[in-house]
């Protein structure tokens, strides 16, 4: 089996049982046995279970901005698309597997532990609050608008794991469109 092959299959094992367990109820073996690639293959491609928690993140921040991205993408209007965020997550958060935001459960489990860890959790959440900086800016709203709507997200998304349920990203998605609303933007209430 080449590097590349192992890798991908080491890393889809690593996503559903980290994301679907938690990090540390799962070990090397574990995914040995999801995966179909050795131990010792696996220990050649990812010396330290630490680094195999941050090839998986890196690969989820991702696919996860990119799922997001073209979800929003798909609204031409730019006063569209702080309200299709949260009309992505509801959809992200109906998902069977949902469980939660892999970087908030990663730094519960691990951001004590491993810097490394807690960084790439750093990075991915600065990203996602840069992205809807962006949002807001092409929307022609006040910068300041930006920090609420993440925090409505970031609320959303760990109530949505805690409660089991997608109504939280209609309830943070009104109040993102309330306050684009008092902040100038076009009605957006649906």
């Amino acid at each position: 089996m080449d590097s590349a092959v192992a890798r991908d299959q080491a890393l889809d094992a690593a996503e559903r049982l980290f994301y679907g367990r938690g990090i540390q109820s799962v070990g090397m073996d574990d995914i040995r046995g999801a995966s179909g690639v050795s131990l010792k293959r696996l220990y050649q491609l990812f010396p330290a279970k630490e680094q195999l928690v941050l090839a998986y993140l890196e690969r989820r921040d991702l696919r996860w901005r990119q799922r997001l991205a073209d979800h929003v993408d798909g609204h031409a209007d730019p006063g569209r698309r702080i309200p299709a965020v949260f009309d992505w997550l509801g959809l992200w958060f109906r998902e069977p597997d949902f469980r939660g935001c892999a970087w908030i459960n990663s730094y519960g489990e691990l951001g004590a532990t491993s810097e490394r860890v807690a960084d790439q959790v750093r990075a991915h959440k600065r990203a996602f609050k840069d992205y809807l900086a962006g949002l807001v800016r092409e929307a022609g709203l006040p910068a300041g608008l930006a920090e609420p709507v993440y925090l409505l997200a970031e609320g959303a998304m760990v109530t949505a794991a805690i409660e089991q349920s997608a109504e939280p990203a209609t309830q943070a998605g009104r109040a993102a469109r309330m306050l684009v609303e008092a902040y100038g933007g076009a009605a957006v209430i649906d």
